[in-house]
């Protein structure tokens, strides 16, 4: 799925909306999450997975193609933990009865 799709499934699901206006919508959302996840929030969603940042060490890396030894420097990536309810459908098995989400030892603010 491309954010194309995603901007058309939002149209197909509220034809009230122009395809520019889902359009918009649909860039203010990743752009919120990226600016959460560059100021190092944590931005969890219900039933789906949690976006982090993990920071990186410096170390000492290969060159794949020649085994040359390279320094890599230091750097923050982005993680991605996927919930309970989504692993589970995505497995196609329905979520046990009783069973929530994952506990969570942070609350998200906003």
């Amino acid at each position: 799925m491309t954010k194309r799709d995603l901007i058309d499934a939002v149209v197909q699901e509220y034809p009230r909306f122009s395809r520019r206006e889902a359009e918009i919508m649909v860039n203010v959302v990743f752009d919120s999450m990226t600016e959460a996840l560059a100021k190092g929030e944590r931005i969890e969603i219900r039933g789906f997975g949690c976006f982090s940042v993990k920071q990186r060490r410096a170390r000492d890396g290969r060159n794949p193609r020649t085994g040359a030894i390279v320094a890599v420097a230091a750097k923050r990536v982005p993680l991605f933990k996927v919930g309970k309810a989504l692993r589970s459908r995505v497995d196609g098995q329905p979520l046990p009865e009783g069973e929530g989400e994952e506990e969570e030892t942070e609350a998200v603010d906003e």
